[in-house]
């Protein structure tokens, strides 16, 4: 009968144990990663609350925001109107919640004007040569010193007060901030290396601009889409305030802190909830659009 024997195995290597220097940069790295900041997921909830307001305001809010009851004008906020009531007694609650869907389409669509327009002069400015690209740089430059109110008032005289004409004024705003961006992405990135390897290994210049060339160029613009449209949104909030948006008395933040301002003396919740709101968001999706940005950036935290 013979017995096995078993090799013993070969020690493993002993790793130093770091010094509290090193252990201390370790801890700090963990605790400064995006994901794991608890202000990250607040503003990350805040935003997907804000997000169902405005797809499905009725599961938030089943009041109907327009609902007139002139005996309840101006009450408090309570149990039966946790954000109060307004001059025609219509509860701000409602109104609020059912306000995002219209603050929300007016952000994400000026955004995307803003960015699509930013695409078309960006690209052209930066791949169409010395001319055009001088020419793009001037419409930009012009557009950068236009005056957004001055726009403002012009499409409200030619298309009137309304959703469509607070996202032209606000995505023709934005256009020239980030036409910038993307131009100078694309002069950076035509001249890298890779691009460069792509064309020397004989690929069409479709292949290299749409497979290489415009994916790196347009990478920085998933940060700016964040921040634009919380930007957008409190542009939009100034011009419905100023009354050139949605009129009343349609559910919009910006109106709703313009039909208020008359009354701050005897019902200050009429512009506190819907001013409240447009902050706490503005600076939701600054915290995520931050996020993001570190999280892409190269050698960020993993």
């Amino acid at each position: 009968m013979t017995t096995a024997t078993i090799a013993p195995s070969e020690p493993r290597a002993l790793q130093p144990d770091p010094t509290p220097a090193e252990a201390g940069v370790r801890k700090v790295r963990r605790a400064s990663h995006p994901l794991r900041r608890v202000s990250f997921w607040v503003a990350a909830a805040f935003i997907a609350l804000v997000a169902v307001a405005a797809l499905w305001p009725s599961l938030l809010a089943p009041q109907d925001p327009l609902a007139i009851d002139l005996g309840k004008s101006f009450d408090a906020p309570s149990a039966q109107h946790v954000f109060g009531t307004d001059q025609s007694g219509r509860d701000v609650y409602s109104r609020v919640v059912h306000g995002a869907g219209q603050s929300v389409l007016i952000g994400v669509g000026a955004t995307a004007l803003g960015l699509a327009g930013a695409v078309l002069l960006g690209v052209l400015g930066g791949l169409g040569g010395r001319a055009v690209d001088a020419v793009v740089t001037r419409v930009i430059e012009v557009l950068y010193a236009f005056p957004g109110i001055l726009l403002a008032l012009i499409l409200i005289a030619v298309f009137g007060s309304s959703a469509g004409t607070q996202i032209l004024a606000v995505g023709i705003a934005t256009v020239p901030g980030y036409a910038r961006m993307v131009r100078g992405q694309v002069l950076a990135v035509r001249n890298a290396g890779y691009v460069q390897s792509e064309r020397a290994l004989g690929h069409s210049s479709a292949h290299v601009l749409f497979h290489t060339l415009l994916p790196n160029a347009f990478r920085p613009l998933t940060v700016l889409v964040t921040l634009g449209i919380g930007q957008a949104i409190v542009w939009a909030s100034a011009l419905g305030f100023l009354g050139m948006g949605v009129q009343p008395p349609a559910p919009e933040w910006g109106a709703m802190l313009n039909a208020g301002r008359n009354y701050l003396q005897q019902a200050w919740w009429l512009d506190f909830w819907p001013g409240v709101v447009i902050v706490l968001l503005a600076l939701s999706l600054t915290a995520v659009g931050r996020a993001v940005q570190t999280l892409t950036q190269p050698g960020g935290p993993r």
